[in-house]
């Protein structure tokens, strides 16, 4: 049995996880708080929680930003823990740092081919869908939120201007909604978030997750805890 470790890790260490095994190949943008992954001291990944795309995140559920945020990034190498144990120590580690947080969103992106197995078997709050969304896909693949482009190459988010890419020099696509997953922190955020539960969405026919399944056999460089702080 391996032994498996989860930590605070540095940036390097999960942007080359991000980089290397997630399929969207790319770090969420700030702030947020990172989680590294070892067995047996060895690097396999990492599990990111931000703020999201969306300044609003909490507010459906009359939460404070800083009562809430997403979970955004489960990128990991081969390993042999299981994912949902994985993302459960580092909920475990977020709750000791950010003692006021009371409820954790995550999306599973049918368009990416995923229904959200890792967050039925870790007993989240399935809500329903999002609406379909218009999107762009850049040259390298990567897939942007029409919040996330502008067409004057800067966009506001989260109180700072940061550059972004023009829809004009992207390729539009229409995406389905992404299924919906809460975890309530507290008792009293279970209570508030059970009536919205429904029937998790069954598997779909092909499901090629790389957030359950590593994007690639490459040999992590960060090694250990110490070295990726």
């Amino acid at each position: 049995m391996v032994s498996l470790t989860v930590a605070p890790c540095g940036h390097d260490a999960a942007s080359y996880a991000t980089k290397n095994w997630h399929y969207s190949r790319s770090m969420p943008v700030p702030p947020r708080t990172m989680f590294g992954a070892w067995e047996d001291d060895k690097f396999i990944g990492v599990v990111i929680f931000s703020r999201g795309a969306n300044p609003q995140l909490g507010s459906p559920y009359g939460l404070e930003p800083s009562q809430c945020c997403e979970l955004t990034r489960v990128a990991l190498s081969q390993h042999e823990s299981p994912v949902t144990k994985i993302v459960a120590a580092a909920i475990r580690a977020l709750r000791e740092h950010s003692p006021g947080l009371r409820l954790i969103i995550s999306y599973a992106d049918p368009y990416q081919g995923h229904h959200g197995g890792i967050y039925q078997a870790g007993n989240w709050v399935y809500t329903g869908a999002t609406s379909s969304a218009r999107s762009y896909v850049d040259r390298a693949g990567k897939t942007w939120h029409t919040r996330q482009v502008s067409e004057s190459g800067f966009k506001r988010q989260f109180g700072e201007m940061r550059p972004v890419p023009r829809p004009s020099q992207l390729t539009r696509i229409d995406t389905p909604g992404k299924h919906r997953y809460l975890m309530p922190l507290d008792k009293a955020m279970r209570r508030q978030i059970s009536k919205l539960a429904l029937d998790y969405p069954p598997p779909l026919a092909v499901e090629g997750s790389e957030e359950t399944r590593p994007a690639t056999g490459r040999e992590s460089r960060v090694r250990s805890p110490a070295t990726a702080l």
